[in-house]
């Protein structure tokens, strides 16, 4: 491993497209364990976009510090994510500005951390650690091009397909540590051919506050909707083509006729769009739509549910790890999981008796489920304390950041 010239510090560069004050996954992430850092001593840069996720022409600085962690902005074009021409010259300027400030930042025994977005970055940030003599980490949110293959959305040509994913699993064996969301996802790389002392697992965390879960009845949002005396059936964050969400609204058709239940969707994607729209469509009444709440509304929006529900497609099992889990672990509410019983989430949730997974179509198992919950409360507050006692055990924000901790001393010793 590199040393540092004597009395230089080295320090931590994260590259990632979105960064506070944006309120995406996977800012809130990076936002959180960037402050931990610098508050616990690391010396910590953050390399960005000047946009928000559902704000391109936000007006933020090109460089600043925040709560000591130095922030470089850079420029990209400003198209936005509605059209795949606009969000790939997003993606392709922000390659090249990323890797021009990187060049002008990174000295010999830095390290610098790939995030996810944009996919690929980590072939840039590879590229650029090897010409500064830094030190790589890559830091896994979801797997590409794997992700939009299986979704049927890769616009990349074959040949050009498997050259991409050639470079990426270069940039994974070089790095000193690859960090994953899961084993699903551990697995898949050992399937790539990455080392397994290449990898660790980290997974994410609930964001907002850490205290005890609250009861539903406490909620002012459940209030200010009139659902008090309902049994509310909760989500909260991205509903995107990731997420399936057909299960969930053909249940919802199935209890139309029970008054008592309803449907609370907060946040936003395509398939939150897709989703209002077929609510409509049927003609249903038992869904409730909400944007995207500030952040500091997180743990009253999550106690306004009585149990939430979260969805993965079982072809994008080990690409991705659903980490809305963590927020609803922390909420102290029983998780219903649509997706693979033997993925991520449904091993997780099993193994603790945190709530249930439903298969992908089978709607009236979902209706079983909430139906039981609904009539049981007793069983309802135990399987939610099952799940916050798992919170508490593996899914804080303070476990992250001591695990966060030790892979960078490891991998810059001198940046604490």
């Amino acid at each position: 491993m590199t040393s540092n010239p004597p009395g230089r510090r080295s320090k931590a560069v994260f590259i990632n497209r979105y960064f506070f004050p944006d309120q995406s996954a996977t800012s809130q992430m990076l936002s959180d364990l960037a402050f931990g850092l610098a508050e616990g001593g690391f010396k910590i840069h953050i390399v960005c976009s000047r946009q928000l996720y559902d704000r391109s022409s936000a007006p933020l600085a090109s460089r600043e510090t925040i709560n000591g962690v130095t922030v470089h902005r850079v420029w990209t074009t400003r198209f936005g994510r509605e059209r795949l021409a606009g969000r790939t010259m997003d993606y392709l300027t922000f390659y090249l500005s990323g890797a021009w400030i990187l060049l002008k930042i990174l000295s010999s025994g830095d390290t610098v951390v790939a995030k996810t977005d944009p996919p690929l970055i980590s072939i840039v940030a590879m590229a650029v650690a090897k010409a500064k003599g830094a030190h790589l980490v890559n830091w896994l949110q979801d797997i590409f091009p794997e992700v939009a293959s299986r979704l049927g959305s890769n616009p990349l040509p074959k040949c050009i397909d498997g050259l991409v994913r050639g470079l990426r699993d270069t940039s994974l064996r070089s790095a000193v540590v690859n960090i994953v969301l899961g084993e699903r996802m551990r697995e898949f790389l050992e399937q790539r051919g990455i080392l397994p002392e290449k990898i660790c697992v980290i997974e994410n965390w609930a964001g907002g506050d850490s205290g005890a879960p609250r009861a539903a009845t406490d909620s002012a949002l459940r209030a200010k909707l009139g659902l008090s005396g309902k049994f509310v059936v909760g989500y909260s964050g991205n509903l995107g083509r990731a997420h399936e969400f057909k299960t969930v609204l053909d249940a919802a058709s199935l209890l139309s006729h029970d008054d008592d239940i309803v449907f609370l969707m907060i946040g936003g994607g395509a398939g939150m769009a897709a989703l209002r729209q077929a609510v409509r469509g049927r003609g249903l009444h038992n869904f409730h739509f909400l944007p995207y709440q500030p952040r500091e509304s997180l743990s009253d929006g999550m106690a306004a549910a009585d149990v939430h529900w979260l969805s993965l497609l079982p072809i994008l099992e080990g690409l991705i790890v659903p980490s809305k889990v963590y927020g609803i672990l922390a909420a102290g509410r029983p998780v219903l999981f649509v997706g693979d019983e033997h993925g991520e989430v449904a091993r997780l949730i099993g193994s603790a008796q945190a709530g249930a997974t439903v298969g992908v179509g089978d709607a009236r198992e979902l209706v079983r489920q909430i139906v039981e919950l609904k009539c049981d409360g007793k069983r309802r507050e135990s399987i939610g304390l099952n799940g916050y006692g798992l919170y508490r055990d593996r899914f804080t924000p303070q476990r992250a950041l001591g695990r966060w901790s030790a892979v960078l001393r490891r991998s810059a010793p001198g940046a604490s």
